[in-house]
């Protein structure tokens, strides 16, 4: 079966850090692109980052960059986002998604073929 497993999330402080993974099975994860969205209480899901696997593009929304970062392991099949110095704005549940055409320079696509089941990242002030 195809699943993506989303896990890491939790409590931090203001400038803390976390780190997410994506955990692929039941497809090739090399064909896949992989993105990472987030959607807080209230509000529309928003493309945080991905990374394209076929020539390394990776994207970061205006809103993260510089404090986060994707990154894949391909002998886990996996996938991370390394989020430091953490804001209460960053509170949201984080998604994973695949997709083998997810991933552009300028922004990522939320149509995905795969997602994974959400972590929710709590940052208090």
């Amino acid at each position: 079966d195809v699943q993506l497993q989303a896990s890491g999330g939790g409590l931090v402080q203001a400038g803390g850090s976390l780190r997410l993974s994506c955990a692929a099975f039941g497809f090739t994860f090399d064909d896949y692109a992989i993105g990472w969205f987030r959607q807080a209480p209230g509000k529309e899901r928003e493309g945080v980052s991905c990374i394209n696997h076929d020539d390394g593009t990776t994207y970061y929304s205006d809103s993260v960059k510089g404090r986060f970062t994707i990154s894949s392991d391909h002998a886990k099949n996996t996938a991370y986002l390394q989020m430091n110095n953490l804001k209460p704005e960053d509170t949201a549940v984080y998604y994973c998604t695949a997709d083998p055409s997810l991933c552009y320079r300028d922004y990522v696509r939320d149509d995905g073929e795969f997602w994974g089941q959400g972590t929710l990242v709590t940052v208090s002030s």
